[in-house]
């Protein structure tokens, strides 16, 4: 976390939270998504605006991260900003290097690690298990995953999509907890 946002956290700890105001797609990309999107539809049904700017992009890139119960967020500062996901918390890109060997870097440009499970889903996509926890394989990147199934080994297993959260510890869409009821006023 970047430390002119830990010091917004100190100086205005009571900021509260957002919710449904940023989504991640399957393809890595950050979406903005202001009132008028939310109530024009659930994401990523309805996306919103694409993050273009790339100082932004790397801005929530340093900034995301998970909280206890699993729900990923941006920290805007003092504000945190949860982020509603497409597929899952990270979405990976596959590189093949050199020496007959891979790299997986997450949508953050985070080295994800070792590959621990892989999953094939109704709909034909893969996810990896990894050091950091759980990715979508990019669609772009789909041809180099092929090559690293079959060179490493891998043997992705047949997965519901719905079941991944839960397995996983993450949550696709986070809501904001309820308040609690009011007392009636005594008469």
């Amino acid at each position: 976390m970047d430390e002119i946002v830990k010091a917004a956290l100190k100086k205005w700890p009571n900021v509260p939270y957002s919710y449904d105001w940023l989504g991640l797609d399957a393809r890595g990309d950050w979406y903005l998504r202001d009132a008028q999107t939310q109530q024009a539809g659930t994401f990523p049904q309805v996306k919103g605006s694409r993050i273009v700017h790339d100082k932004l992009k790397e801005f929530i890139c340093r900034n995301y991260e998970a909280d206890e119960h699993g729900a990923w967020f941006f920290q805007n500062g003092p504000q945190r900003v949860y982020v509603v996901l497409e597929a899952a918390p990270w979405v990976l890109g596959i590189q093949a290097q050199g020496d007959g060997g891979f790299r997986i870097e997450t949508h953050t440009g985070r080295e994800a690690g070792q590959v621990t499970d892989t999953w094939l889903d109704e709909q034909g996509r893969l996810f990896l298990a990894t050091d950091i926890g759980l990715g979508l394989v990019r669609s772009l990147d789909m041809a180099v995953a092929v090559d690293a199934i079959e060179t490493l080994g891998w043997t992705p297993q047949d997965v519901a999509f719905d079941t991944l959260p839960q397995r996983y510890g993450y949550v696709l869409r986070p809501v904001a907890p309820a308040k609690p009821a009011q007392a009636a006023p005594a008469t």
